[in-house]
C-alpha cells in the first residue's frame, strides 16, 4: 500500500495511482468524496486520454463510480462535479447519463447544484446564426451532482458544524455563483477552485471526518481540507500533478505553517506547566503576596 504514497503531513495523504485499480483507501472509511473527474473533451492531460468513444467513457465512469462506491461510509455523501452537457464530438446529455448510471450502481440521488462560474469563455458558434434549421442551445454551467449511499441522514463523525448562518442560507440556494480557476495561475489543464470542495466540505461533513478526492489533480480538494480541519486523501494518477498538489499545500494550504502554530501551542503548554513557581506565575501570586506579608 504505502510504495503508492507520494506525500503525507498531519492529516493529509497524496497516493500516486490509479483510482480504478488501488488498494490505498480502505473499503467504508470515507465520510465525502469531492470530485471533478476528466470530461471526456479533449484535454491535454499529462497520463490520461481524454478523448475516448463515448460509450468507452461511460463503461470508465461506470467502474470508478463502482469503486468509491465501496470506499464510502453508508451514511457517507459524494459531491460530483461534472458538465451539464457537452458538444465537443458530438453532443450528449453528460448530466444525465452519468447520474443514470450512478443509480444503476446504487448511489442514492439528493439534488443537483448548478455552478455558474461566470467566466467560461463565450461560444463562437451557434449552429445555424439567426435561423431556425440547426441553432445550438448550450448553458454555461457547471453541476454538483449530491449523492449518498446508504441513509442521507449522518450519524457518524464528530457531529461539529463550522458552517456560518450566512453560508448555509447561501449555499443550501442550488444556484452557486463563483468564478473558475485560471489555468494558467495554477498550472494544471483543469484545474478547479478550492471554493468549490470547500462549500461542499462545510455543508456536508463533519469536522474531522475523512473527504477523499479520486481525481486529485492540481489538489484544491486538499487544500479545502487543511482549511476546515478535515483529514483528507487525494489519488492522482499523473506524479507531476501529485507533485503540483503537494506545492500547493505547502504555499497555498500553508501546510507546514500550520502545523509549526500547532507544534508552537502544544511547547507552550508544556512550557507553562514546566515553569518553576514566580511572582510573575498568575496561579502564585496570591502565595507570594502572603508570604511578603509574613516577612514584613
Amino acid at each position: 500500500m504505502d510504495n503508492k504514497l507520494y506525500f503525507s503531513d498531519h492529516t493529509i495523504q497524496i497516493y500516486n495511482d490509479d483510482i480504478l485499480i488501488t488498494n490505498c483507501v480502505d473499503e467504508e472509511t470515507i465520510d465525502l468524496i469531492v470530485t471533478s473527474p476528466p470530461y471526456n473533451v479533449d484535454i491535454k492531460y499529462g497520463s490520461y486520454d481524454d478523448k475516448m468513444d463515448y460509450e468507452e467513457y461511460l463503461n470508465f465512469t461506470r467502474n470508478w463510480l463502482s469503486k468509491c462506491y465501496k470506499l464510502l461510509r453508508n451514511d457517507g455523501r459524494f459531491c460530483l462535479n461534472i458538465p451539464l452537457d457537452k458538444n465537443k464530438g458530438g453532443q450528449q446529455s453528460v448530466y444525465a447519463d452519468i447520474t443514470t448510471i450512478a443509480k444503476q450502481i446504487g448511489w442514492k440521488y439528493h439534488s443537483t447544484i448548478i455552478w455558474n462560474e461566470q467566466n467560461i469563455s463565450r461560444r463562437t458558434a451557434w449552429g445555424s446564426w439567426l435561423s431556425a434549421s440547426a441553432p445550438y442551445v448550450i448553458a454555461p454551467v457547471e453541476v454538483i451532482v449530491v449523492l449518498y449511499k446508504k441513509e442521507w441522514k449522518k450519524i457518524s463523525g464528530s457531529g461539529e458544524s463550522d458552517i456560518t448562518k450566512k453560508e448555509f442560507m447561501e449555499w443550501t440556494n442550488g444556484v452557486w455563483n463563483f468564478m473558475g480557476e485560471s489555468k494558467k495561475r495554477v498550472g494544471h489543464p483543469a484545474p478547479f477552485p478550492v471554493e468549490l470542495p470547500m462549500r461542499c466540505i462545510k455543508l456536508f461533513s463533519f469536522v474531522e471526518d475523512t473527504v477523499f478526492d479520486p481525481f486529485l489533480g492540481s489538489g484544491s480538494t486538499l487544500i479545502a481540507c487543511v482549511k476546515t480541519d478535515r483529514k483528507g486523501i487525494g489519488i492522482e494518477i499523473d506524479k507531476n500533478y501529485c507533485k503540483l498538489a503537494k506545492q500547493r499545500l505547502i504555499e497555498e494550504g500553508q501546510i507546514y505553517q500550520l502545523k509549526f502554530k500547532e507544534f508552537s501551542v502544544i511547547k507552550d503548554k508544556i512550557q507553562k506547566y514546566n515553569t518553576p513557581k514566580s511572582p510573575k506565575n498568575p496561579r502564585n501570586i496570591k502565595f507570594f503576596s502572603k508570604r511578603r506579608k509574613e516577612d514584613a
